[in-house]
Formats: C-alpha cells, structure tokens, sequence
C-alpha cells in the first residue's frame, strides 16, 4: 500500500490541479486500490474497477437506508448543517434503492425524451444569440458569455422558473456544490447552507403557484407525476429541481470550458474540427474524457469488499476517479493524446449503473449547440489570456477563459 508522503496525488496542490493526469498515471501504476489518509477513502483509479463499482450494490451513495450513523462507524452531520442535508439527501443522487427506485421512476414520467427533444429549438436559438453577441463585441469570457447562460437558462426553462428569477440561480448552485469538494471548511458549509435555505424557500412557493395554475413544465410534471397513486412528496420536488439545475448545468459549464481550453493547447484537433463540422458529436464525448467536468465520485462500501486481494470494509468510503479511469491505457489507446475522431470511447463522465446521468442527453444537446454556433459564426476564435484553474478538485473548471474574435 501505498504510504501518503510519497503520493503525487494531491488535491489540495495548485500544481497537481493544474494537471492531475501524471498523478493519476502514477497512482494507475501504484495498483487498484491505494488509501488515502487526508480523506479517509480508498482510491480506485483505474477504469474496469471504476465501471465495475458503480453498478456493484454493495456500495452505496448513501448508509442511512441499512443504517444508522453509530452502527456504520460514523458520526452524523453537525446539526447547523442540517438544511444542506434535507436538501441533499432527498435527491436521486444521493439516495439508494427502494427510495432511489421510486423517484427516478416518477421523474422519468416528467423528464421524458420529448420533453428534452422539444427544448432542441430553444437551445440552439439562445446558443446562436449568445455566440453572436461574444462575436459582436469581438470577444469576452467564454465562461460567462456563453458557457454558464445557456445551461442555466435551458434547466430554468425546463423547470419554468422566470427569467426575472433566473440571475440567483448559479450563485446557488456554487454554493451547494462547493460542499462536494474533499474536505470542505465551515465557510463552505456555511454558504452551502445558506444556498439550500434560499433556493428551497424558493421553490417551495414555485410549486405552490404551479399547484393552482399547472404550466407545460417540468416543475408542473413533477406534481403531476403519479404512478399507482404514488407521488414525489413536497420535499422530493424541490431536492430534484435543486439537483436538475446543478447538475443540468455544472457539467455542461465545465466541460465546455475545458473543452475549448483543450482545443486551444491541439490547434492541429481544433483545425479538423473547423474543417469537419460533422466531428462535433465525436468531438464532445473526446471532450468530455480528455479534461473530465466531474473528477472523483464516492460511494460508502455496505458490505465489505475485496479489490486486488485487498478487503476495504463496510463502513469505508471509496473515491471513484473518473478523471483517471478516462485516461486509463488499458481502455484508451494513447489516453493523453486528444483525439476527435476516437471511435472507441467508454467515457464514464456520466457516471454508470443506476446513478447515470439522467440529464446526458439534454447536456450532450447543449454542447453540441455551442460548439457548432462558435465553429461557424467564430471560426477565428482565438485563446486572449491564459486560463486560470479554478482551486477544485471534484467538479473541475476554469475561473474563466478569455477568448478574441479575428
């Protein structure tokens, strides 16, 4: 096992977010499994294992359906963090069957592939205007311009939040997801539960107002939601609005981010890809496993587990790399070469068995409307300013990428 001191693995290290792949590569090499004292979890860095747990049921995103805290060798969450929790904890996410079962269930009734199939006019509307007004004003942030607008906007759409609403939504969303980070301080938690407080009030008197005048949205389709007289109890509603819209924009942000930011350090990809629009699907899903949006995963191991001859018990938690997995030679031919034409590309950004992401298509619509406005309308688009990396590790983005037009 390997000990800490001599890791490269170090997600509190500017160097290492800057590019965490070499790590990943040593720690690839260090064997399947490799404990982490600072975070008190097992690391699995490689793809076949990272695939394989996601859809083995012994591991958990939550305890609290077999257990209670003290039985699992656990503390529970300090009372002032409790907002966080009840909206958190009430969400697909976070949540294992019986439980997890029923409200996917009930939200797929809502969230339907006609429902995502109709928002394509939308998205690639708002795309086009976006992108022309970066290239009216001869450039800007790319982050700000167009990558947060058109997700935030689309998700708010879906749910049918006003756009007089809409401006509160991303800072909520930060907020919240600043606890997903390893570690998180109380400042965190303290923003984080602010967040949950504001946006669960919020959507508590959204679907009130949708209760006495239903609209053709997804706010309304969750109160609708009915199957063999089960529905989604006030709290589930407002838990999965709050996880639809983080989640339903998080990795589209990023992974459009970092996806240009990848384009721009392979102008020879970036050239193919202007010169072969029909790259854009290949492309996104290259994209996507070069510079992972979501780095790490976790999951509470309920009954004890062996990997590679070493037994993690219950009561551990594992932190699943997908950033490595995706750069795994064993899956990926030259994993750190970019390559828009891949063929063969298992990505699992969007994570594997029953927590898979129920919101990929709408993301993959999305990033496909983005690329191709700026591939045609800004077919000169240049990198202004080197990019700063955000200080995360877990959801990974930029502070901001500054682009010129011509």
């Amino acid at each position: 096992m390997a000990a800490v001191s001599d890791l490269a693995f170090d997600p509190w290290d500017p160097a290492f977010l800057a590019n965490p792949y070499p790590a990943y590569a040593e720690l690839r090499e260090r064997g399947r499994v490799i404990r982490f004292e600072p975070t008190d979890q097992w690391l699995v860095p490689h793809h076949a294992d990272v695939s394989a747990l996601l859809r083995d049921r012994r591991l958990g995103r939550t305890y609290q359906h077999r257990f209670e805290h003290e039985d699992f060798g656990r503390t529970a969450p300090p009372a002032e963090h409790e907002p966080f929790h009840t909206l958190n904890d009430h969400g697909m996410l976070d949540l294992e069957p019986p439980d997890h079962t029923r409200i996917r269930r009930l939200v797929s009734k809502a969230f339907t592939p006609r429902t995502v199939d109709r928002l394509v006019p939308y998205v690639e509307n708002l795309a086009g205007e976006l992108v022309a007004a970066l290239v009216a004003a001869g450039g800007g942030d790319l982050l700000t311009d167009v990558a947060e607008p058109l997700p935030v906007a689309v998700i708010a759409e879906m749910l049918g939040i006003p756009e007089s609403d809409r401006a509160q939504l991303r800072p909520w969303s930060a907020d919240i997801c600043g606890m997903y980070e390893l570690n998180p301080s109380e400042d965190t938690a303290a923003r984080a539960v602010r967040a949950s407080e504001e946006f669960s009030e919020y959507l508590r008197e959204l679907i009130a107002a949708r209760r006495k005048d239903p609209g053709d949205d997804l706010i309304s389709g969750l109160i609708e939601a009915h199957d063999e007289g089960d529905r989604l109890t006030e709290q589930e509603m407002i838990s999965t609005a709050v996880l639809l819209l983080n989640a339903g924009h998080e990795a589209t942000v990023n992974a459009t981010v970092n996806g240009w930011a990848a384009l721009f350090r392979n102008p020879g990809q970036l050239a193919a890809l202007r010169a072969d629009h029909s790259l854009v699907p290949s492309a996104i899903e290259e994209l996507m496993r070069y510079d992972t949006p979501l780095q790490l995963f976790e999951r509470w191991v309920l009954d004890d587990i062996e990997i590679d001859g070493t037994t993690i018990p219950r009561g551990a938690e594992i932190a699943m790399l997908f950033g490595s997995a995706n750069h795994d030679p064993a899956v990926f031919a030259a994993p750190e070469r970019l390559d828009l034409t891949r063929r063969e590309n298992p990505h699992i950004s969007f994570s594997a068995g029953i927590h898979y992401c129920i919101g990929a298509p709408l993301a993959r619509i999305e990033l496909a409307a983005s690329m191709r406005a700026l591939l045609t309308q800004a077919p000169t688009l240049t990198l202004a300013a080197d990019p700063e990396r955000k200080p995360n590790f877990v959801i990974r983005g930029l502070e901001g990428l500054n682009v010129r037009v011509g």
